[in-house]
């Protein structure tokens, strides 16, 4: 083959790699490829808290993010996660420890949801002297990648000691 031959040929097999095949008279959505996609951020993504659960001291939920933008947007992997309180904002103890798992990148369309398990220790369980229990307003979530946070009502007792870790979370993946 010529120089010609093979550059039309890997054009292509680009093209027919970025394409998909739809079934005839079904309807086609512009789903945009992961790499694709904008990153999403703070303000693509509205963060949420649902209980889902208690057992042996500890209580079990997860933050959904939820995509309000009018655009599809890639995420996955870790977010942030910490209790405030205060009534202003401010951070109550350790922030939450990242739970080993799987991190995946994945894109949100909108209206679409990503979860990340939380589990989080009851504050009572520890020592009055070595917790310092306080309470809590609610979270503070980072969208993974994100330097700026949100904030999710959930009133509940945090520990003040930065030394006693309460929370744990997961990576988001797909709802």
């Amino acid at each position: 083959m010529n120089k010609l031959s093979l550059t039309l040929v890997a054009a292509v097999l680009a093209v027919g790699a970025t394409t998909s095949v739809v079934p005839a008279g079904a309807a086609r959505a512009e789903v945009p490829h992961a790499a694709q996609a904008a990153r999403c951020t703070d303000a693509d993504l509205t963060a949420s808290y649902q209980a889902r659960g208690a057992g042996a001291g500890h209580r079990y939920g997860v933050v959904r993010l939820t995509n309000t933008s009018d655009q599809a947007c890639r995420t996955g992997g870790y977010g942030g996660l910490s209790y405030v309180g205060g009534g202003d904002g401010t951070q109550v103890g350790a922030a939450a420890d990242r739970d080993p798992g799987r991190t995946r990148s994945f894109v949100l369309e909108p209206g679409g949801s990503a979860v990340s398990r939380v589990d989080a220790v009851v504050a009572q369980n520890f020592p009055r002297r070595e917790c310092r229990p306080t309470a809590v307003d609610g979270f503070r979530v980072y969208v993974p990648n994100a330097t700026r946070s949100q904030f999710v009502a959930h009133r509940t007792t945090g520990c003040a000691s930065d030394a006693v870790h309460l929370l744990g979370h997961r990576p988001f993946r797909r709802a």
